[in-house]
């Protein structure tokens, strides 16, 4: 018999938001305790609950304690391959098979969850709808899987009959939007509904499904900005702090300098648009135009086909430049089409896989890619998954490419040993530089390499790479006020976060 959950709706009353955040339902044989509620009207107070409860969860899930997003609202299924892509998993469903979302990492009982979840709501939806035909009811189901992997994301690859997951949604009034907030809570998700303006428009029968908290009357009031928290540590504020020593991180001491992560949806750098056109397609190295690298030497780096003697040899800084092949400009457009913003992005894997920061995509509608020796510009805006506290995203395009290895930790990096970064600052395509590492550092609970080698707005998404030609890092941020101080996530979390894409 295939392994379910049985959820329990509301065992307990939630008489206020602060409840609601605290109470983490219980698992105790195949069954999970789970609440879905409709907090009506606002009270004097009400924003800055909302604003409280974003930093309260943004903490709890910085230690990884639960998941947490706050909805203001649902996307729409409208690009031709996402109708595709979630219309043939229902069609794939409704023949007995198994269903697969985009960010399904390893589904197991989630597949079955999932089926039950969405033979629930689909049965309620025709009790409720009865006129209801196949197509429509069709519609509704690629909604409701579209809509699941938009609102979980990377939630969705780490999921268990355990996970305690919490979503706040906004102004929820549509039947169909209501009956996938209750499909939620069908995936483990306790679910919150602000409703502030008006109650839901849907049958009472409906609404029995969730519990009612009244918070006092409907008014025009509109809530903040939702904008995910990331925890400030102590140990983070104390780098803050004039106090300070200045030395090591893993000594519990931070230097008095200010690190500059870029924030999601901040895309417009001094970027000069020029340059993005008509760059010239080589790599620069003390200004000297550089050949082609050998297909092979990277692909025997990825297939781990080169001898150990080869492997652990360095190579030359020309050698390592040549690699700069498999690394990538990408530039960010608007839903106006102008470039909004420049970044770089690191070739991971042959399907069209590239790694860069979620920084440099965020807030884009679509990005344009360039590679060297290529005079095709590839359009995508495909983004198959991203990591706000990591900064890493990954975007697909139609080509072959030729990935670099990622570094597999056998031999420890130490301060001081030599590395070079490849990436295209303001705009400048795969402008090459060397340095070394200059310390290793826990920048809001991320691991972090410390370098030399020079960056620029646009480099951001670059690799930093070892004298072997191995990705250790991708280059994110830099500090105020200081000379080739920056920052690269390290390939620890490289490695993590892009497993089964290289």
């Amino acid at each position: 018999m295939e392994k379910t959950v049985t959820y329990r709706h509301n065992v307990m009353q939630i008489n206020s938001i602060d409840t609601f955040l605290g109470i983490k339902g219980g698992y105790n044989h195949a069954y999970r305790d789970v609440y879905f509620v409709r907090a009506l009207g606002e009270n004097q107070g009400l924003a800055d609950t909302v604003c409280q409860a974003d930093k309260r969860m943004g903490i709890e899930m910085s230690k990884n304690k639960l998941w947490y997003v706050r909805l203001q609202s649902l996307p729409q299924l409208c690009k031709a391959e996402d109708v595709s892509f979630y219309s043939g998993a229902y069609d794939v469903w409704k023949q007995g098979g198994k269903i697969n979302l985009r960010h399904m990492m390893s589904p197991g009982i989630l597949q079955n969850v999932i089926s039950a979840g969405l033979a629930e709501v689909l049965a309620k939806h025709r009790t409720y709808k009865q006129s209801v035909s196949d197509s429509m009811l069709k519609n509704f189901a690629a909604k409701i899987l579209f809509w699941t992997d938009e609102a979980l994301g990377e939630a969705l690859g780490t999921w268990n009959e355990r996970s305690c997951m919490k979503i706040i949604a906004e102004d929820v009034t549509k039947e169909q939007e209501y009956l996938f907030f209750y499909f939620m809570t069908l995936l483990g998700c306790d679910v919150l509904l602000l409703e502030n303006r008006k109650d839901a428009e849907i049958p009472q029968g409906l609404k029995s499904l969730s519990q009612q908290l009244l918070l006092g009357q409907f008014g025009t009031g509109k809530l903040p900005e939702y904008k995910p928290y990331t925890l400030k540590t102590e140990r983070d504020a104390a780098k803050d702090s004039p106090a300070n020593t200045g030395q090591d991180a893993k000594e519990g001491r931070r230097s008095n300098v200010r690190v500059t992560i870029p924030e999601r949806n901040r895309h417009r750098n001094q970027v000069d648009t020029n340059i993005i056109q008509s760059a010239p397609q080589r790599t620069v190295v003390d200004s000297q135009p550089q050949q082609t690298p050998a297909a092979s030497t990277v692909s025997q780096l990825r297939a781990g086909t080169v001898s150990a003697k080869q492997e652990s040899s360095e190579k030359t800084f020309e050698e390592l430049a040549q690699l700069a092949s498999s690394i990538v400009m990408i530039a960010v457009h608007d839903s106006r089409q102008e470039v909004i913003g420049t970044g770089s992005g690191i070739m991971i894997g042959r399907a069209g896989f590239i790694l860069t920061n979620d920084h440099v995509v965020s807030g884009g509608s679509f990005f344009s890619v360039r590679m060297e020796d290529d005079g095709q510009i590839y359009t995508t805006d495909e983004v198959i998954k991203y990591n706000y506290n990591l900064d890493l995203a990954v975007i697909r395009i139609s080509k072959q490419l030729n990935p670099l290895p990622i570094y597999s930790g056998t031999r420890k990096l130490v301060r001081g040993q030599k590395v070079v970064a490849i990436g295209s600052p303001l705009g400048l395509f795969n402008s090459v530089s060397d340095g070394i590492i200059s310390g290793f550092r826990d920048i809001r609970d991320v691991n972090m390499i410390q370098f030399t080698a020079p960056i620029s707005p646009g480099s951001s998404g670059g690799a930093v790479l070892n004298m072997q030609g191995e990705v250790i890092g991708i280059s994110t941020a830099g500090i105020d006020n200081g000379q080739n101080i920056n920052l690269a996530v390290s390939y620890k979390d490289i490695r993590t976060f892009a497993r089964g894409f290289y």
